[in-house]
């Protein structure tokens, strides 16, 4: 006898009931999956100035989500000074600050290995007021001179190179050096109390906003000096023995950067959200500010940009002596991390 045959309406039903547990099923499993993926995302700890321009490129990567679909999370560590930076890297509070490969290098010659990796060109240069009618090098004889980074500042140990170079100028001897902070030196360039200064990218460009003017670029000074392609100057650094347990991770997170460079370098849009981290006083200054950063978005990294590094050491630990280098007599390509390169 055959059984009797449902309803149509109570075999839907019954359909209905199986697939919405399919469905519930399928939910719980993609649940599951992203649950674990969360738990096994590795976390990056970035040390970085609290109002330094690293800042803004690390909130393209998070606002674009550069690194989630890599299983990577971010946490930005903000620091009062340099030295705080180094300080929370050496006692392993993050993974990665932002410094310079000589740095890297007179921490290892003190047997603790960082490796470096490109951030930036950090293209600067030495302003000048036009009114002072300082045209050329030569002309700062006699002056003082504005200098951020203190008397082993690299761009003004590299300026002291080029000056006697191109002009036999001995700026030791030739003007008086005025040290004070960034933004103390951009006040006296402004109040006419500093005819030039040496000043660190993002305040040369404040500087250039309001009416000031290059006097030799850093680009400049290397090409003089025989030092081409310019090297980055400033790059992510990390102990060593870190990167080769998370070298993966380390790839994704620089790859990431260069994706927020290449954000920013191509879409004025992608600014607006940092205007608060950039703190513009003006449109003209917002204007050059994007315009410093771009100029320092390194194009390639390779042999030749390693090479090109370890020239401008040699010109450097000529010129600026013991006190800049420490006893470090070579830039060894150890320096530099290789497991990141550009095309």
């Amino acid at each position: 006898m055959p059984y009797p045959r449902l309803p149509p309406s109570l075999a839907a039903t019954r359909s209905q009931r199986r697939y919405r547990r399919y469905l519930a099923g399928i939910i719980m499993l993609v649940l599951c999956w992203f649950g674990a993926m969360a738990a096994q995302a590795q976390t990056l700890r970035v040390g970085v100035l609290q109002f330094g321009t690293v800042n803004w490129e690390l909130e393209v990567v998070k606002t674009h989500r550069l690194l989630e679909r890599h299983g990577v999370a971010l946490e930005v560590v903000p620091l009062a000074s340099e030295n705080a930076l180094a300080v929370a890297l050496q006692g392993g509070r993050v993974d990665l600050i932002v410094s310079d490969w000589l740095w890297v290098a007179r921490q290892r010659e003190t047997g603790h290995a960082y490796q470096f990796a490109p951030y930036s060109l950090s293209v600067g240069a030495v302003m000048a007021d036009p009114s002072t009618g300082i045209d050329e090098v030569e002309d700062l004889r006699g002056h003082k001179l504005g200098i951020a980074g203190g008397p082993v500042d690299k761009t003004w140990i590299l300026l002291r190179a080029y000056a006697r170079k191109v002009a036999g100028l001995d700026l030791e001897t030739a003007v008086e050096p005025t040290y004070a902070a960034p933004p103390m030196i951009n006040a006296l360039m402004l109040d006419g109390r500093l005819p030039a200064a040496v000043n660190f990218w993002h305040y040369n460009a404040r500087l250039e906003a309001q009416g000031l003017q290059p006097l030799v670029t850093v680009e400049r000074m290397l090409e003089e000096l025989g030092i081409d392609p310019v090297p980055p100057l400033l790059g992510w650094v990390f102990a060593e023995d870190w990167a080769e347990k998370n070298g993966e991770a380390l790839r994704h997170f620089l790859e990431a950067t260069y994706q927020a460079k290449a954000i920013l370098a191509a879409d004025d849009t992608a600014w607006e959200p940092l205007r608060g981290l950039v703190k513009p006083e003006n449109e003209p200054m917002f204007a050059a500010l994007k315009a410093g950063y771009r100029a320092g978005i390194p194009k390639r990294y390779g042999d030749a940009e390693i090479a090109a590094a370890q020239r401008l050491f040699q010109v450097l630990a000529s010129e600026g002596g013991g006190t800049l280098t420490g006893n470090v007599r070579r830039l060894t390509t150890d320096v530099f991390w290789d497991g990141f390169r550009l095309p």
